[in-house]
């Protein structure tokens, strides 16, 4: 007799909404000294002592912010923490908790339920971030995610959009735009496979690009660095709508101008490379892709000895005052006004 390969599907009715919670979440363990009380009863108690506490909390909807056409579910539930422990680190914050709540058809049995949950357990392990409690309800159309992370810095330590100065210097960390062209890319698998269902894609070619789309990392790692060379960022964002919206934001909050040179962008060579395969100019894809989750900040000029040569991180431009405006100084020379071209959530179709 034959076995049976189907892949069980259990009906989560059959669980309830607190018996799934407990599945869900008991394999998650306690990794932070300030949570003193998680998942179980009616709020979490946490215990910071004398540190500040910074909160942020986003929402991820299928078919706006993710299409699962492509997004494996262990994914998502890894790339939904990432996004909310990226906002705590762009405020020069230590993550240590999360929330973690959805909304959910009835088109997903338990076990499509524990892929997602088996990539948040992932990025709490990496990021040592504890889950302390979160919400389940149903949902009419689809899946809806909503994160909320909190973290602790002491207040000098930590970083405002508002306190770049005249002739800080622009530093971003990383390399900008791969994530967006790693979602161009599988858009366009997406549409061959709608076309003919046997044809297998080869992403060899894109795998550095997908994987800053479909698995994303936090700089956590940032804040130790910046101590570690005794430098202090004075304002600082992470790049999530794209670099150009995360500049205009910070000059707007300080009131200052900005320089942003070209020549000083730093891509990866498969971004160039599938850039000009699409012929698409890599330069608007660096400066408008969002999802890269770097972190933009200022330092003062004085700092640069600092940073000179260090891998992670490339001056990208200098603050300026705020009747010079906010410009791309391109390879040839020319100022361009910069434009918020990036992720835009409530944008009209």
């Amino acid at each position: 007799m034959l076995e049976d390969k189907t892949p069980k599907k259990t009906s989560l009715s059959e669980l309830g909404e607190f018996g799934l919670i407990e599945h869900l979440t008991k394999h998650f363990s306690i990794s932070q000294k300030s949570t003193k009380k998680s998942i179980g009863d009616d709020a979490a108690v946490l215990d910071f002592k004398n540190q500040r506490t910074v909160i942020s909390t986003d929402l991820l909807i299928e078919g706006v912010h993710f299409d699962l056409a492509y997004m494996p579910l262990k994914h998502l539930g890894y790339k939904a923490v990432v996004v909310n422990v990226s906002d705590i680190c762009a405020m020069n914050a230590t993550p240590t908790q999360i929330t973690f709540s959805l909304a959910v058809s009835n088109r997903f049995p338990l076990e499509a339920l524990e892929e997602l949950y088996a990539g948040v357990a992932l990025a709490c392990e990496k990021y040592q971030v504890d889950l302390v409690g979160g919400d389940t309800t149903s949902s009419q159309k689809g899946l809806i995610l909503s994160v909320t992370a909190i973290g602790t810095a002491k207040e000098k330590e930590l970083a405002y959009r508002n306190g770049a100065k005249v002739n800080d210097l622009l530093v971003v960390t990383g390399d900008i735009g791969a994530a967006y062209m790693g979602l161009q890319v599988l858009e366009r698998e997406k549409q061959v496979f709608q076309v003919n269902p046997n044809n297998q894609p080869d992403l060899e070619p894109y795998t550095y690009l997908i994987e800053r789309q479909l698995k994303p990392e936090a700089r956590n790692d940032i804040k130790n660095l910046l101590e570690k060379l005794e430098v202090t960022p004075t304002s600082m964002i992470d790049i999530s709508d794209g670099l150009s919206s995360e500049i205009l934001h910070l000059c707007k909050a300080s009131n200052v101008g900005v320089q942003l040179f070209e020549e000083k962008l730093p891509l990866d060579p498969q971004l160039i490379s599938t850039c000009e395969e699409f012929n698409i100019d890599s330069t608007t894809i660096a400066i408008n892709g969002g999802e890269d989750y770097e972190l933009l900040f200022t330092i003062p000029l004085t700092d640069f000895e600092k940073i000179k040569g260090n891998p992670n991180l490339t001056v990208i431009g200098h603050i300026t005052e705020a009747s010079q405006g906010m410009h791309l100084v391109s390879r040839a020379g020319e100022n361009i006004p910069l434009k918020a071209r990036g992720w835009n959530a409530l944008k009209k179709d």
